[in-house]
């Protein structure tokens, strides 16, 4: 191990067609000057804004207006805040979709929307915005109907339909093809959205709080490196996880796609192997837990400050439940989440390295603002995963956030990963890190003995 470079591999040259298609992917810039004009239209309705605002309370104060006007005066400020919104999401969504990312994650004020902005989002709530302006013009002619046409009421309304109708087309045409999108993303990253198998935390039948540890996948091999050396084998069980199992009570995606929020949808995508909530972990059943930590990490600043979180303690304890209901907490936030065992995470990371992309994948998880790597301890790894794991902690040091459970403390790292890559990766693993102790006995050891003794 000590011989084991950590220095990534070489940059594998670009042939000419991979690097044209680099340069016309370059020209989206060209769109960047088209928002920053749409900014400067933003500040030309700020000021019609207050113009017509200054308007309506002098002639308020002189008693030049009466209810009509004011009612006609309040839609058209109306009207314009409605176009500046319209104008908004042009422009975040827009650039955001069609130009470059925009790194919002952890923003208190990020817009919920935005987290799983794409074309067809984008397009349905512009047609809902404008169909909401062409709503308050008709309101207007009827407001002001003694100085309407008959004409151009009967036209404003037949307009005003058509936006309806073109909306609803648009709004039903793009549930397919967002639930098509998404069932092709679960094909394309089948290998690292398989369901966590760590922790199920259900107490059971009676009982609402969990915090059982079930290693249902079971004893393995001492040596997680047989199994990632020969990248066919779990990977594609890994592969098999994600399609074979859903969080628990879940429906297809591809059925309820347009009908999710977007809180959903990201729950989902994180495969969680299944929903544990903060607020139903049992907090007596530990014997040393540090409760005010915990109500700290519920508020997610360790999200926004790209900082770690590691639960430490013996099975049963609740350190999957706890690690499963911040990421839930965080999803319902407006954040993606990515949940994976640390063999699962071996196996995905194995097979990028197998198939020369190691680096696009770990860029590619830089989308997701957390990850949780669940149980890392209960088998070792070889040198090369290892190395692996480094990468991932050295990748998102200071970047994004983890979340790590284990049942042995970082000082006894050297067991699991060995005396080359543990220190350096415990030293930035802890940096900036949370670490919470769980002590006590297995919750479900605890139920079985009472059930035996029963």
């Amino acid at each position: 191990m000590s011989g084991h470079t950590l220095a990534p591999p070489p940059p594998v040259a670009s042939p000419p067609t991979t690097t044209l298609g680099y340069a016309l992917f370059a020209t989206r810039w060209l769109q960047a000057p088209l928002y920053f004009g749409l900014v400067a239209a933003q500040g030309v309705y700020v000021y019609k804004f207050f113009n017509e605002l200054w308007t309506l309370i002098l002639r308020c104060v002189t008693g030049q207006a009466n209810e009509t006007y004011v009612m006609l005066a309040v839609l058209k400020l109306v009207d314009v805040v409605m176009i500046a919104n319209l104008l908004i999401m042009v422009i975040v969504g827009g650039y955001e979709t069609f130009v470059s990312r925009i790194g919002l994650q952890g923003h208190r004020d990020q817009p919920e929307w935005l987290s799983h902005v794409n074309s067809n989002v984008l397009k349905v709530k512009l047609a809902t915005a404008i169909v909401g302006i062409s709503s308050v013009h008709l309101l207007q002619m009827f407001v002001d109907v003694h100085h309407t046409s008959h004409h151009s009421l009967m036209w404003g309304t037949v307009i005003h339909m058509a936006f309806i109708a073109s909306a609803a087309i648009l709004a039903y045409m793009s549930g397919p093809m967002a639930a098509h999108a998404e069932g092709s993303s679960h094909k394309g990253h089948c290998h690292g959205h398989g369901p966590g198998q760590g922790e199920d935390h259900g107490h059971g039948e009676n009982h609402g709080h969990g915090h059982g540890e079930n290693h249902g996948h079971g004893h393995v091999p001492e040596m997680v490196g047989r199994e990632t050396s020969a990248s066919s084998s779990v990977p594609a069980e890994f592969s098999a996880l994600a399609v074979a199992r859903p969080a628990p009570g879940s429906i297809p995606a591809q059925a309820t796609a347009s009908y999710e929020t977007g809180a959903e949808t990201r729950i989902r995508a994180a495969r969680f192997p299944s929903r544990k909530l903060l607020e139903d972990f049992d907090e007596e059943h530990p014997r040393a837990f540090d409760r005010e930590a915990l109500a700290r990490l519920g508020k997610l600043d360790f999200v926004a400050a790209r900082r770690n979180v590691m639960f430490v303690g013996p099975p049963g304890t609740g350190k999957t439940h706890l690690a499963v209901g911040l990421g839930v907490r965080a999803c319902q936030a407006g954040h993606q989440v990515l949940f994976a065992t640390a063999t699962e995470w071996a196996a995905r990371l194995a097979d990028a390295r197998a198939g020369g992309r190691l680096g696009e994948e770990l860029a590619a998880l830089d989308a997701h603002p957390l990850l949780i790597v669940d149980e890392v301890g209960y088998r070792p790894f070889d040198a090369d995963t290892a190395h692996l794991f480094f990468q991932l902690v050295a990748h998102r040091y200071e970047r994004a956030s983890l979340i790590v459970t284990s049942d042995r403390p970082l000082g006894r790292w050297d067991e699991i990963f060995g005396g080359g890559a543990a220190p350096a990766m415990v030293d930035r693993l802890a940096h900036h890190a949370e670490i919470l102790r769980l002590d006590g006995d297995s919750y479900r050891m605890r139920r079985a003995t009472s059930a035996w003794a029963e």
